[in-house]
């Protein structure tokens, strides 16, 4: 059975960015919407960055030590928004390939609507539902006695990188999400999880073995995470590597090509399904 396809209406290219935007607005808000009725799903969204904080912050936390010194919350609040972040490409990538087995893809694929719109849409969602994820982690760290320490313009700017870091992996949740089966993708938090740990979200990469420090200080996540820490003034940044000597560029460039690779492919597998 094939999927009927909406026939391309011809328009200017000024005209197809505003139907661009305009249908990948309608679409966000269908989207949060849907986010908003289901009660359960803002509670799992919500609660799992709760939960990790006080876990790691009071449980393991006595027993943690930070490279250079310093109080072990500061140093693992920045690694927490970094990791919940990354963890959000999950939520991407379910709900993708979710909307596609129930057949909401294909039906978003015969009516007339901007196909960019469509994936639009769904990054324009879950950007917004990371934004209401980091607001509570910034909430929680506070109550935990977390602070940052070089003014409201740095702070703002380590969260503008967190938030670049979670728009690059978007893509990568949408194109995973367009390849991958819904039991699949479940089971992709098996190898994601490790991914964020090998970085410096909990320990820092100097009090890792050797080449397992090398490898978390090269994990994308660490870049972010480590300018993170310089931006907010917490524990745990810099040191001897380029890669710890340059977090901030990195913390740039990586999520910019991650979306320079991913963006191109997500649009291409969106126009390929069904043929």
């Amino acid at each position: 059975m094939t999927t009927a396809i909406a026939p391309v209406i011809p328009r200017s290219r000024g005209q197809r960015l505003y139907w661009t935007f305009a249908d990948g607005c309608v679409i966000a808000r269908g989207n949060l919407v849907h986010l908003a009725r289901n009660p359960a799903a803002i509670l799992n969204l919500l609660l799992y960055p709760i939960v990790m904080v006080l876990l790691f912050g009071f449980v393991f936390g006595s027993a943690m030590n930070v490279a250079g010194g310093g109080d072990y919350r500061e140093f693992l609040m920045p690694g927490m928004f970094g990791q919940t972040m990354t963890l959000g490409v999950m939520t991407t990538m379910i709900i993708v390939t979710n909307d596609a087995a129930r057949g909401v893809t294909d039906r978003f694929r015969s009516m007339p609507i901007s196909r960019a719109g469509v994936v639009l849409g769904r990054a324009v969602a879950d950007m917004v539902n990371s934004v209401l994820e980091l607001a509570v982690l910034l909430l929680c760290g506070l109550a935990v006695g977390w602070t940052w320490h070089r003014g409201l313009a740095n702070a703002l700017t380590a969260l503008g990188l967190l938030l670049l870091l979670r728009f690059a992996l978007i893509w990568v949740g949408i194109y995973l999400g367009l390849i991958l089966t819904p039991e699949s993708a479940g089971a992709a938090w098996m190898p994601l999880m490790p991914l964020t740990m090998l970085a410096n979200t909990f320990v820092s990469p100097e009090l890792m073995p050797g080449w397992m420090g090398a490898l978390s200080e090269w994990n994308p996540l660490s870049a972010t995470v480590a300018a993170c820490r310089e931006l907010f003034g917490n524990p745990g940044w810099g040191g001897d590597s380029w890669a710890a000597a340059h977090a901030l560029p990195l913390a740039v460039a990586w999520p910019v090509a991650l979306t320079l690779v991913f963006l191109p492919l997500s649009a291409r597998r969106y126009r390929r399904l069904a043929r």
